[in-house]
């Protein structure tokens, strides 16, 4: 077929939805507009690890451009959406340009989102990109520099607090590692502070952490936080947050200079750029074959996609429902081309991981319960795996054993806008 006859799908979103959504229509018959507001594709479940100095950020992510070299019915746009027009079936940019479609996905994800308290995001960073991680793992290290010019100790012991609000995975995995860089990365490296003294707070309003895992695994990994001195504090809700810490609903003040936001999510607002219904934090209802009702040709997918599983609840947004998720829509527009019935999207759920700190994570593998190092190699191989990029899967290996032989954080960087670092 002519390539200025086949069916033009756009995709908005490089993330694990839609990369994989284009990535899956490398064969078919159809031209392809990829279109995001970054140059990269990022690896989120690793963004923890950029943001506490295990990783660079270059690790993680990859151009996208890069990505899809080899693609050739794929054309890559850095830019931001501004509107949608589902009866125009159009695109519009932020500098102006409309492009029209026969197909339009929508997978941009989700951000964060403060219990109706927007002027908390100020003060306590949540962690979805680059910039996130960059500028926690500046305020984690400039937190302890603080410290050791510090003259009083109060001073001293706020410099030195750290809360992180929210006990899923990645509340769990930025206190591990906080706790790490505390306890053995700094340990030796200042003259007047023990950066082992650092408090580092896991604060969780749900009844216990890791609320998407058994209650067998999640109690290991509190215990295993525990070990490393985090102090875990569940049932507790945040009802205040400001530039010196945290107070809680049981009227508890937590000084600190750190605090991070791990908690609540919420779709990005495309829903409402496309004038879809979408559910309170956002997220826009899909048929089971991932179409929007009364739109057959839009698809959603991702963190911006709900639809319930077998068990009554939606899946979750993490990056293997995203993966398939976008394989499935890319499946189901090759069949729409074609003329063929679509299928509905069910949910393979391989892995369930996180990871606490050192070499200690624990996983469900189906019916199968892992904590320790032997969840720690599944975790290590599953990511490895899905990483983008044969350098990046190299130089993240060199890392972890570094890491695991020395304790050492080798991206100890603090960088400031404006300032060039050495």
């Amino acid at each position: 077929m002519p390539e200025n006859m086949r069916p033009h799908v756009v995709v908005i979103g490089a993330g694990f939805a839609g990369l994989y959504t284009v990535r899956s229509l490398k064969k078919q018959p159809v031209s392809i507009t990829l279109i995001d507001r970054t140059n990269h594709h990022l690896f989120q479940p690793l963004l923890y690890q950029v943001a506490t100095a295990s990783l660079s950020p270059a690790d993680i992510a990859a151009p996208i451009r890069s990505v899809l070299r080899s693609q050739r019915n794929v054309r890559v746009l850095l830019a931001e959406v501004v509107g949608l027009d589902l009866t125009a079936k159009t695109v519009a940019l932020d500098d102006g340009e409309s492009i029209p479609w026969d197909y339009l996905v929508l997978a941009t994800g989700s951000t964060h989102s403060y219990f109706g308290h927007p002027e908390w995001e100020s003060k306590a960073r949540g962690l979805k990109t680059l910039d996130d991680a960059i500028a926690i793992r500046n305020q984690v290290l400039l937190a302890f520099e603080a410290a050791e010019r510090s003259n009083s100790e109060d001073e001293r012991a706020r410099d030195l607090g750290f809360v992180i609000v929210g006990g899923g995975p990645t509340g769990v995995e930025l206190a591990g590692s906080i706790a790490e860089i505390a306890r053995f990365s700094l340990a030796h490296d200042y003259d007047t502070i023990d950066p082992t003294q650092a408090s580092i707070r896991l604060v969780e309003g749900a009844p216990r952490i890791l609320m998407a895992f058994p209650e067998s695994l999640a109690k290991k990994a509190q215990f295993e936080l525990e070990k490393l001195g985090v102090r875990v504090q569940v049932g507790s809700m945040a009802t205040h947050i400001d530039e010196e810490g945290v107070r809680l609903a049981d009227g508890e003040r937590i000084e600190a200079a750190t605090v991070l936001w791990a908690a609540r999510v919420q779709a990005s607002p495309m829903g409402k750029l496309a004038g879809l219904e979408t559910d309170r934090v956002g997220r826009i209802a899909v048929q089971p074959d991932l179409r929007v009702a009364d739109h057959p040709n839009v698809f959603v997918a991702g963190d911006l996609a709900v639809l319930k599983g077998p068990n009554g609840k939606p899946y979750p947004g993490v990056a293997q429902v995203a993966i398939q998720q976008g394989k499935r829509v890319a499946a189901n527009i090759a069949a729409s081309v074609a003329g063929e019935e679509t299928r509905p999207f069910h949910y393979f759920d391989l892995v369930t991981l996180a990871t606490v700190g050192g070499n200690y994570a624990i996983a469900e593998i189906w019916k199968l319960r892992l904590s320790g190092f032997a969840a720690w190699l599944v975790w290590i191989f599953i990511h490895i795996a899905y990483l983008i990029g044969f350098r990046n899967r190299i130089f993240v290996m060199f890392q972890w054993a570094y890491g695991y032989f020395t304790y050492h954080r080798r991206v100890r960087l603090i960088t400031r806008p404006g300032k060039q670092a050495d």
